[in-house]
């Protein structure tokens, strides 16, 4: 749920009174840069202090958890995201720390980035090959790669949506070729889960008989979802991937008009359904709602170079901006820090610096951490559910050039294609 009421209009006010200020130079481009460096000092400050908050935390965490989304390997990815802001040896010394603990405690069950194996043994790879420990990196990888048969397999009952799914393991082949090198995971390799993925939705689609209005169509748990989560938005996205390399026939003849399909359900308000089914406007989530669907027009924009896209991408970053300070608490997959990524991202495509302006409004949100009285979140130190999440968002409002929604956005391949706006 959101910031009811007159907290939020106040907020709106002066945000809206501030970038106002901005835009008329009633601020000198001196004083203005002045202000922007205090702000970075305060987020600095912020997440020293809330690494050691979460380091203290994190001693009562549960031991055997090492995924990426609630766990150890999430913590890993934290301070690997420190060491590529900072450039400071010692967030990688740390990262390491945990990616040996978490490589001791695999089970094998899962097979995704965010909650299953590859994750662990992704961001494992990557912490060995930037210490150039080039035989602890290619172990992670082969280890990686021999879960590709369970993916592909049309036996293993898998899902395709990002979370559990074939789309969380492709991400993890294509963090691999972003972060090492483009020949670290085998296009063959890349192909074959791109395939399963599109025969997947292809089935389900004939299944469901809606072929020609949405030829990629998927389910989770017998619903339909929308969002970047379980949802085809994820999927969708992560298919889109320039290093990808999904050949353009497929693009324009089955993911495209799928896109089309989605885009015809948003609500009056610019916001997205959870599920196709649903018709309740309720949800400003990265996992259901606008701050999740945002991410796959702003990369159909880029795909496919229509303006219809952008265009509703930028009506996804007003609802978020009127409704995305959450309840649920400051977390990435469903709080504040995952919704101020949507700004931050958008920003980096248009360079318009409106919002880059409300990214920092919701990073300002975050600088109070817990005067909000937001709900405290079952894994309260994690990186998409808690405290975690919060010092990613924190550390890349100081460089957002290089911004990255963690286990989601890729390298520097979302920044191609900028536009040029007057602002």
């Amino acid at each position: 749920s959101t910031i009811p009421g007159r907290m939020c209009r106040d907020l709106q006010t002066v945000c809206i009174l501030g970038f106002f200020l901005f835009l008329t130079h009633s601020l000198s481009p001196v004083s203005f840069f002045q202000v922007s460096a205090r702000f970075s000092k305060r987020i600095q400050a912020k997440i020293k202090d809330l690494l050691q908050q979460m380091e203290e935390g994190l001693k009562t965490a549960d031991p055997h958890d090492c995924s990426a989304y609630t766990g150890w390997t999430g913590i890993a990815l934290l301070y690997l995201q420190l060491y590529r802001v900072t450039k400071n040896q010692s967030h990688l010394q740390r990262s390491l720390d945990y990616v040996k603990r978490i490589l001791r405690n695999l089970n094998g069950r899962r097979v995704t980035f965010l909650c299953g194996d590859a994750g662990p043994l992704a961001v494992g790879a990557v912490v060995y090959h930037k210490l150039k420990n080039d035989s602890e990196s290619k172990e992670c990888v082969a280890k990686l790669l021999q879960l590709q048969r369970t993916v592909i397999s049309a036996d293993a009952e898998l899902p395709d949506e990002l979370l559990y799914g074939r789309a969380g393991y492709l991400y993890a082949l294509l963090y691999l070729n972003t972060e090492i090198g483009p020949d670290t995971v085998p296009q063959s390799v890349i192909k074959e889960v791109i395939d399963a993925i599109i025969e997947s939705g292809k089935n389900f689609s004939k299944e469901e008989r809606k072929t020609e209005r949405c030829p990629l169509l998927y389910q989770w748990h017998r619903k339909q979802y929308v969002g970047a989560a379980h949802g085809v938005a994820g999927i969708y996205y992560m298919l889109m991937q320039p290093i990808a390399n999904v050949d353009q026939e497929t693009l324009a003849e089955l993911v495209k008009p799928s896109i089309d399909y989605v885009r015809h359900k948003k609500f009056r308000s610019g916001n997205y359904p959870s599920s196709l089914s649903n018709e309740t406007d309720r949800l400003v989530h990265w996992c259901h709602g606008a701050p999740g669907v945002i991410h796959m027009l702003m990369q159909a924009y880029k795909t496919f170079k229509e303006d219809k896209y952008l265009k509703d991408a930028m009506d996804c970053s007003d609802v978020i901006w009127q409704r995305g300070l959450l309840r649920k608490g400051y977390g990435i997959c469903h709080g504040t820090a995952g919704n101020g990524y949507s700004f931050l991202s958008l920003y980096n495509l248009t360079q318009d610096k409106k919002y880059l302006y409300r990214a920092c409004k919701f990073a300002e949100w975050c600088l109070e951490y817990g005067a909000h009285g937001c709900r405290i979140p079952d894994r309260p130190y994690s990186l998409f559910e808690g405290m975690a999440g919060a010092i990613h968002f924190l550390s890349d409002i100081s460089v957002p050039e290089t911004s990255q929604f963690p286990a989601f956005e890729l390298g520097p391949q979302r920044r191609e294609n900028k536009v040029e706006q007057d602002s």
